[in-house]
């Protein structure tokens, strides 16, 4: 009984040590401890968000003189942006980068650098320093040494990186059964278009979740239905949005509305 109880033991320190090294093998369990809260709506939700993004910014600004923070497109952090641009924070001590981008020019219905400058960068928020991902190049893979370059201008950690989902589970432009997921080495990565979507660039999962707090926010039934999946163990080839879970030096702090 004893032999039995201590091979027991060690087959659970075995498999603890396994799972801690995650970034490294594909089948993880949550070790991360997740905040969350739920809003009677997205508006709130995101005005929400909005508060704790600009406490988070004022608390680095006065520890250092600086804050870096990195922010989703898509339709979502529009509303997230007009509350965030009026706060009072010291705007020329923030730098702004993007999660990920579609590869279209500046202008474009689906450009997140058009999102942000039309939206955040207004204001006071206008002094902000800003690091885009598209530089003209005709896809991502040309542009991506660039983008690269631009990139290691950032001294991390991000104070804040503000992400969104997909009903998928998908998070920055990282989607399930793409190679980009398993990237490790380098700050970004192109994402090769597809019949369904635009070619991207992403920043690489290790290098957006090196990141003193995290915050994920979405709404919707299908996107509730995959975030409960993305917190069980499992493969995160199948639900990228589990590394963004698992990683556990940064608080997750999760805002829902129905």
């Amino acid at each position: 009984m004893l032999w039995a109880e201590l091979r027991l033991r060690a087959w659970m320190r075995t498999k603890y040590q396994q799972q801690i090294t995650l970034p490294q093998v594909n089948r993880i369990k949550l070790l991360m401890t997740i905040e969350e809260r739920g809003f009677e709506s997205m508006e709130a939700a995101a005005h929400a968000l909005a508060d704790e993004l600009a406490c988070t910014m004022r608390d680095a600004i006065t520890e250092r003189g600086r804050a870096l923070l990195a922010v989703s497109g898509g339709r979502t952090p529009q509303t997230v942006f007009n509350y965030l641009c009026k706060q009072n924070i010291d705007w020329a001590s923030v730098t702004i980068t993007l999660t990920d981008e579609r590869w279209v020019p500046v202008g474009h219905t689906d450009s997140n650098e058009s999102l942000v400058r039309n939206y955040l960068l207004q204001g006071d928020a206008a002094d902000a320093t800003f690091i885009p991902f598209y530089g003209g190049e005709a896809t991502p893979e040309l542009g991506q040494a660039a983008c690269e370059a631009r990139l290691a201008t950032i001294d991390r950690p991000f104070d804040a990186v503000y992400i969104g989902m997909g009903e998928d589970g998908h998070f920055l432009s990282l989607f399930p059964g793409d190679a980009a997921v398993e990237v490790r080495e380098g700050r970004c990565v192109a994402v090769p278009e597809t019949k369904t979507r635009l070619p991207r660039m992403s920043l690489t999962a290790s290098f957006a979740l090196n990141t003193k707090n995290l915050f994920l926010l979405f709404s919707g039934a299908a996107k509730h239905a995959k975030y409960a999946e993305a917190k069980k163990e499992g493969l995160y080839s199948e639900v990228p949005l589990r590394l963004a879970l698992l990683q556990k030096h940064a608080p997750v702090h999760v805002l829902t509305a129905p």
